[in-house]
């Protein structure tokens, strides 16, 4: 399967309504361009999903921990792009040299196309991961008290009764 991408030189990236973006909006970005989900992005970065969750809905902005993350994880990503918006997201692209290679033509100087291949089998960790899975057994757990709050401060206790 090949992809077909534009890369924009040059230019800051644009929201559809026309204004520049937050540098929430460049993490995001970034994210979608790792082809990765939220919850997938979180744990490549080593950060939990909900300071990411907070940052892309607003409530929170990014830190330097986060963007020393990203940086540390994707070392090609423009830090002058990733914190103010200037010049390209990647340093160098990942994928320029392939795009070289292919013989683009004269006039897609100004938006050069890039295709991309999906590899044929993809790692569902890398290879120094190393997973292990312990099968621990327990106890049903079992009801011992059951304890019924009423509105003017009053309850009562159940307990079951033994077999």
């Amino acid at each position: 399967m090949i992809y077909l991408c534009k890369i924009f030189q040059k230019r800051p990236k644009r929201l559809l309504s026309g204004s520049i973006m937050d540098t929430k909006d460049r993490i995001k970005l970034i994210m979608e361009d790792q082809h990765m989900t939220q919850q997938v992005f979180a744990d490549f970065l080593q950060q939990s999903p909900a300071t990411l969750s907070s940052i892309f809905n607003g409530r929170t902005r990014p830190t330097l921990n986060i963007v020393d993350a990203i940086k540390t994880k994707i070392p090609d990503i423009s830090i002058e792009w990733l914190l103010y918006g200037i010049g390209d997201m990647y340093v160098t692209h990942p994928n320029a040299s392939e795009a070289s290679d292919q013989g683009a033509p004269d006039s897609a100087v100004a938006e050069p196309m890039l295709l991309f291949e999906t590899p044929a089998v993809v790692p569902s960790h890398p290879a120094h991961v190393r997973e292990e899975v312990k099968l621990v057994e327990k106890e049903p757990r079992k009801v011992t008290e059951i304890r019924v709050y009423y509105d003017d401060q009053t309850y009562e206790t159940f307990v079951p009764a033994k077999k």
